[in-house]
């Protein structure tokens, strides 16, 4: 049991275990910029590339539902281990591969095996850290995971310019069996008392769960605010190249300033975390819109990179700190049954994101920013509605 060996290897599992929470962001974001020549090598349209996304959020979403009971009875250590062998094998496997449904169906395999080890990352540290310790820790968690967005676009334009697309899942492949002898050598089961899976209890867990209405706003504005900063992920790569004319090192490039602004979010949610929940959730929504409306407004007459990318960072900023504090606070409604709340909270918010990227990508054409701006408003727009709903309701609640 980890909690009883020396602080040395508890300091070391903890760090490796943050170590593992950018391999998620990862997962999602370092084959971004590779998405117009993906589509280009292997000879698909732009959509069935972005469908690649999309079924690994969904499947990593909808496994997140039940993997968190099920970890809540058998442990987080050795299924923890099982899914990063299981990922190993799938990045090596779709780097290999020259057909769009393989890499399909190997990314709905990955999405189910990071969702065991995001539930699993998640409970470690409801299981070794208490009070103030874990509510700081918690806080940190959706910053340390910004570190993905932020390295992996700008890493896999670079691999994709010096070698091809299947670089990215080969660096994925590496980076995950350094994780591996890491765990087998560092880390250990921190699970103390293993519940004997019950379906009345669990079914009843996550009634009370679904029915507390602050925890399920606190999910939907997640998968939302997620879902802003999607817009791009999704839309951006097609056109850049398209629109303006830029390579793959370009897209990475603003990506990964887009993914610093993410970062910088969650450090001012922190920061300001002495502020009331009023203060703190009303204005970044507010803020986003109107940026978001004047970006429109240029945009009608003038598009520009530089412009656009320079509103999407102030953009993602008001994501990136709306997500840090539901995240934060969601997270501490359930301490008892931290695998269970983990996995329904980060299932649902990927769930919800599956959905909105399906939607991004498969309505109407995105060809110029004018598109994605409108796809932007649309979503900031549902934002605001679901923090002002939620400030209703803490009202209610005094």
């Amino acid at each position: 049991m980890l909690q009883h060996t020396s602080e040395k290897r508890k300091k070391i599992a903890t760090i490796i275990a943050f170590a593992s929470v950018p391999l998620s962001g990862f997962m999602t974001d370092i084959y971004l910029p590779s998405f117009p020549s993906m589509a280009k090598d292997l000879a698909v349209p732009e959509h069935d590339v972005q469908l690649t996304l999309t079924v690994f959020l969904l499947s990593y979403g909808v496994s997140q539902l039940f993997i968190g009971s099920i970890l809540d009875s058998i442990g987080r250590y050795k299924p923890k281990l099982i899914a990063l062998v299981v990922l190993i094998l799938c990045s090596i496997f779709i780097s290999l591969s020259s057909s769009i449904t393989a890499i399909s169906l190997l990314r709905m395999v990955q999405g189910v095996a990071i969702s065991l080890m995001v539930v699993a990352n998640r409970a470690f540290f409801v299981d070794m850290y208490q009070g103030e310790k874990l509510k700081n820790y918690l806080s940190y968690f959706t910053i340390v995971w910004s570190c993905g967005p932020i390295i992996a676009p700008f890493l896999g334009g670079y691999l994709e310019k010096l070698f091809t697309w299947h670089a990215n899942f080969y660096f994925l492949a590496i980076y995950g069996s350094i994780l591996l002898i890491l765990d087998l050598i560092f880390s250990g089961e921190t699970l103390m008392n293993k519940k004997k899976f019950n379906l009345k209890e669990v079914t009843a867990l996550y009634r009370s769960m679904l029915g507390n209405t602050m925890f399920i706003l606190g999910i939907i504005t997640l998968g939302i605010a997620y879902s802003v900063v999607m817009v791009f992920n999704i839309t951006g790569p097609f056109i850049i190249e398209n629109a303006f004319h830029q390579n793959s090192v370009v897209i990475g490039y603003c990506t990964l300033i887009l993914g610093f602004s993410w970062m910088i979010g969650g450090i001012l949610s922190k920061k300001l975390a002495h502020y009331s929940f009023k203060k703190r959730i009303l204005f970044p929504a507010l803020l986003q819109v109107v940026l978001i409306a004047i970006l429109l407004g240029i945009g009608l007459g003038y598009e520009n990179l530089y412009l656009l990318v320079g509103f999407a960072f102030a953009i993602h900023i008001c994501s990136g700190f709306l997500y840090t504090i539901f995240f934060t606070t969601s997270m501490l409604y359930f301490p008892n049954n931290a695998g269970i709340a983990g996995g329904l909270l980060g299932g649902l918010v990927y769930v919800i994101t599956s959905i909105t990227s399906y939607v991004i990508s498969n309505f109407g054409h995105v060809n110029t920013q004018l598109d994605l701006t409108w796809r932007y408003l649309i979503m900031s727009a549902l934002l605001l509605i679901v923090v002002w709903f939620s400030l209703q309701i803490a009202k209610r609640k005094g």
